[in-house]
């Protein structure tokens, strides 16, 4: 009985020793998983957050603003532009097909455009 009794609490150490370690696993597991959880909303607030930059910094408004203040640019009015027609015989300017094949309808209302240049 004593051989019994100490082979019962030699399993029963064991079992309590394997359940003292699995507890501690899972809460090492959990620990690790809140700490993921944790970054990954950071992540996604940071992501949003670069999000609405680029979003402010890809307006329209804030472009022209930074090329007219930075660039030092100007908008093109029709008064420094030249617009200059190609020959009847020449290619247009979009390097279309050879000269004999007739132009499509929608060109024909419009003549080709050669070459645009700012006139300063």
């Amino acid at each position: 009985m004593a051989k019994v009794n100490a082979v019962l609490i030699a399993i029963l150490m064991t079992c309590a020793l394997l359940l003292v370690t699995s507890q501690h696993r899972a809460r090492k597991v959990f620990i690790e998983l809140e700490r993921s959880q944790s970054m990954a909303r950071k992540h996604e607030v940071e992501w949003n957050q670069l999000q609405l930059e680029q979003t402010q910094l890809a307006k329209h408004s804030r472009i022209d603003a930074v090329a007219r203040r930075d660039l030092k640019m100007q908008p093109v009015t029709p008064e420094r532009t030249l617009y200059v027609n190609a020959p009847s015989g020449a290619p247009s300017a979009s390097g279309g097909g050879s000269p004999s094949v007739p132009p499509p309808a929608a060109a024909a209302v419009h003549p080709p455009v050669a070459a645009v240049r700012e006139v300063r």
